[in-house]
Formats: structure tokens, sequence, C-alpha cells
């Protein structure tokens, strides 16, 4: 082939072009667009056809009811994001501080999604930011998830690097943490990631309660000390509840 499209993503090239065309397109047609070899680009359209994403009708390649039901799922997945940020929005109305959608990545917690207080005093951790597992309340939902022997496993090889005062660099006091964050259903950290800063995270977990990411807030301890915290845990639980209705999990 010409360009350096790799093999397993040919067929998404194919699916591209249909997309962006909004018709049904010829072989020939497509492959104005793609400039591969034209045996190559029929066999790729044969195996869709073959396998029930495209039917070949009057020359054209139109979508099947199967790739239609796989686009449609795509796109609930950009209106569940959609949902998620205005549940971020509506607790950050109530709360007044930061509220963050975080992830767990092989780097750390990962920010994906979040919605700034608006007090010029804040404590700036943009998406895109990956933070410790250790010493943040939601990488701490995330350790209490894992099943005992694994989470015994992934303490021992982390680096409990000490950012505060109060940051656990003890496996051993961690994990006692992290059994009492397994029976609560929430996790605090208190000022053990920045100094000044009280977060408190909820797990969000799919149908099979399976743990997918996790619904925190955060503030200068100013302004929102642990009591305050607690005091938005049951809306925290609550949104995450939502959410999870809200990607189908």
């Amino acid at each position: 082939m010409s360009d350096t499209t790799p093999p397993n993503l040919r067929i998404l090239k194919i699916f591209e072009v249909i997309a962006d065309a909004g018709r049904p397109l010829t072989p020939t047609e497509i492959n104005e667009q793609l400039c591969w070899p034209k045996q190559s680009l029929h066999r790729l359209c044969q195996t869709l056809i073959i396998e029930g994403y495209l039917v070949k009708q009057a020359r054209r390649l139109h979508p099947t009811k199967r790739l239609l039901v796989l686009a449609a799922g795509l796109t609930q997945h950009a209106a569940g994001q959609t949902t998620r940020h205005q549940i971020l929005q509506n607790i950050a109305r109530e709360t007044g501080e930061t509220v963050n959608f975080v992830r767990p990545e092989i780097q750390g917690m990962f920010y994906a999604d979040r919605v700034e207080t608006d007090w010029p005093f804040r404590v700036l951790l943009p998406v895109g930011t990956h933070v410790p597992f250790h010493c943040t309340a939601s990488g701490k939902t995330y350790l209490a998830s894992l099943p005992a022997a694994k989470r015994r496993t992934m303490l021992a090889g982390l680096d409990l690097h000490q950012y505060t005062e109060t940051t656990h660099t003890s496996a051993a006091t961690l994990e006692q943490e992290l059994k009492q964050v397994a029976r609560d259903g929430y996790a605090l950290d208190r000022e053990e990631f920045h100094e000044g800063m009280v977060a408190i995270a909820v797990p969000v977990f799919d149908s099979r309660r399976r743990y997918v990411a996790a619904l925190a807030t955060h503030g200068p301890k100013q302004r929102f000390n642990v009591e305050d915290a607690m005091t938005r845990r049951s809306l925290l639980v609550e949104s995450a509840k939502i959410i999870t209705e809200t990607f189908g999990y």
C-alpha cells in the first residue's frame, strides 16, 4: 500500500471514508481517497461484506445494521461523556470546589475530566495530569478496590514517595487505611499529596462492581477541611451512581 496505515487499522480507514462521504460508495470511489492497490482494497471490502458490516447493492457499499449499531454505540459513549461533564458541573456548583473524574493508568491516576472552582485560590491539576496512587483520595479508592493479594503485590512495588509530612511511606499503614476505604466506600486525602489540600473521592463501578474511575472533589484546607469534605460524601456517592447508569455499565 502507498500509505503507512498499519494493516490492523485499514478497515477503520474504509469506515472513515464511507462515514465522511455520507452516502454509499463504490470500491473505486473509496480508493480515490485511499490510493491503495485495487486488489488489497477489494479483498478488505469483501471481508467486511462476509462479516456483515457492509452490503453491496448496485455496485455500491452500504453499511449494514451491524455497522450502524456499532456507530450508535460509540455515539452513546460521547453522549455519556457530555452527561458526565454536566454532572461534574452540578457538583462543582453545589460544593463550590473543583470536581474531578479520575481513571487509573500505568503512570498513576489520570485526570480525564474536571470542572474548576471559581475561586482564584485553587490547586491546579489540569486534565491530562497523572497523580500518585498512594497519597491521593482517588488513588486510594482504586487501590482499595483491588483483591487483597493483588493489592499487597502492588503496594510492594509502589514508590511511596513522601510529598508531605502526612504522606503514607509505609505499605503496612497504607494497607490498613485501604481496608477502611473498602469498607466505607470513600477515601480522603488529608494533605498527603499537597500541603494545604484536602480531597474526598468515591469509586465509580460498573454493573458487575468492577472499578472504573473515581469521582473526587478537593480544595485548600482554609475553606475545605476534612469536615467539609465529609459533608460532600453523599452527593458524590449519588452522582457516581448516575454516572454508572449514564455509561450503561
